[in-house]
């Protein structure tokens, strides 16, 4: 059976043909302007979806960067405090052995250790509250501004015990406080071997200005040499964890280059391959244009309008 081709169903059709290749052209000149593949998600749903995903990592990778330089600003000014209080303590040996003279040193001389001493002190209480971007790095999740009083009994602020974390992946987690309480110890003390480095200071002082013959330097050697241990320990630790952020942020950088290499391959056309492809779409446009033009002639009813 032959099927009837009328002047309508030739027009019907050619309008098709030509709404098809204006369509793809006006796709074509969208994307050389937008220089992206998709515009919307009805363009292409399976690429869509990808850059979707690919965006959503981007975004989970632009975070974990924020923090592991939040968290490297935090351990570096540990490490700064921490190496200052070593080098502030090992004065303060040095003068409590130069002080442990008795025999040798007058009163004055002695005041004058003591006095050093308790200016070294406040300098060590600055560095125990030390801060990054107004949170004290050895208050732990604490929101004040000071990790340690600066009057006996030298009290530890609450919250050193729970740690502030910096998520840097999505299953890694670094800790970038420290705990004041545990390097520098808490409480006024009363006796040797008792309360914070602050407290141990103060008795040091103390021992110096004594005028009781009975009253020695000596005997707290051991307890500086302990606090001492206690700041290089923590200042080792802070080493390793600001080491852990440094891979961190190194494999993020990797990954945001790997990601955004997947994003343009996804979203972003070759501006020389579209250009091309536009130009060819335009010549079939205006081909398609003209055969049309010359399929469909006019009729009677042309001439009667």
């Amino acid at each position: 059976m032959i099927s009837r081709v009328t002047s309508t169903t030739q027009m019907r059709a050619a309008q098709a043909n030509l709404q098809a290749s204006a369509q793809r052209l006006a796709q074509l000149q969208e994307q050389s302007t937008s220089l992206k593949t998709i515009s919307r998600a009805s363009d292409d749903p399976a690429r869509a979806a990808n850059a979707m995903a690919v965006r959503a990592e981007q975004r989970a990778t632009a975070q974990y960067t924020r923090n592991a330089d939040n968290g490297a600003g935090w351990l570096t000014t540990i490490d700064g405090a921490l190496d200052e209080s070593t080098k502030l303590l090992t004065k303060v040996r040095d003068l409590a052995v130069q002080g442990s003279n008795a025999g040798t040193m007058t009163p004055a001389a002695k005041e004058a250790i003591a006095v050093q001493i308790d200016g070294l002190k406040k300098d060590l209480l600055g560095q125990a509250n030390a801060s990054y971007l107004g949170r004290s790095v050895f208050a732990g999740n604490s929101d004040a501004r000071s990790a340690v009083g600066s009057e006996p009994p030298y009290t530890v602020s609450a919250g050193t015990s729970v740690p502030v974390d910096r998520r840097v992946g999505a299953d890694t987690t670094v800790r970038v406080d420290a705990d004041g309480a545990a390097i520098f110890g808490t409480g006024a003390g009363t006796g040797i071997g008792d309360g914070s480095l602050f407290a141990l200071l103060d008795q040091v002082s103390a021992a110096l200005r004594s005028t009781d013959p009975a009253v020695s330097v000596s005997v707290h050697l051991g307890d500086i040499d302990a606090h001492l241990t206690t700041i290089i320990g923590a200042r080792a630790e802070a080493g390793a964890r600001q080491s852990r952020i440094e891979t961190a942020a190194a494999s993020l950088v990797t990954q945001k280059g790997t990601l955004e290499a997947q994003r343009v391959q996804l979203e972003d056309v070759d501006l020389a391959t579209v250009i091309i492809d536009l130009k060819l779409q335009e010549v079939a446009y205006q081909s398609a244009l003209s055969v049309t033009a010359r399929v469909i002639q006019p009729t009677l009813m042309d001439f009667l309008r």
